[in-house]
């Protein structure tokens, strides 16, 4: 039985403005080496990144009563294979006026243990000219 091949991958961290070029080695699932990285935050992005990488999300959503949109995202990284699933869980929420940054929108998003929540403020008002309230 002949040992797998091990795969190099290239990264580039961006972790802090050095942007430093990582080579990655992996074999059988597991990261052998990093190199290229000036400090250990380098090896901790590239080891992550590699087995199991995460993503901010931000998106908008609609506001009844509102004439802007929402701003929200994740209040930490989630499993990037999560994404498309978060956003779908975010355009199927329902906010009601007023919003103040950092509110939770939609806690626990997916069962990751990351909160949703609001990156600005919309005061509880009528929409200009609508004739409707909040």
């Amino acid at each position: 039985m002949s040992a797998s091949k091990p795969d190099v991958r290239e990264l580039i961290c961006v972790n802090c403005p050095m942007g430093c070029r990582l080579q990655v080695t992996v074999e059988q699932g597991q990261v052998r080496t990093v190199k290229g990285n000036v400090c250990s935050r380098g090896d901790r992005y590239a080891r992550d990144e590699v087995l199991n990488p995460k993503r901010m999300v931000t998106s908008l959503i609609v506001v009844p009563g509102s004439r802007e949109p929402l701003s929200v995202k994740t209040r930490t990284a989630i499993p990037k294979d999560r994404i498309f699933d978060c956003l779908k869980a975010i355009r199927a929420c329902q906010v009601r006026l007023p919003v103040r940054i950092g509110d939770v929108i939609l806690p626990d998003v997916l069962g990751t243990g990351v909160d949703v929540v609001a990156t600005r403020n919309l005061p509880d008002a009528p929409c200009q000219g609508s004739g409707q309230t909040a």
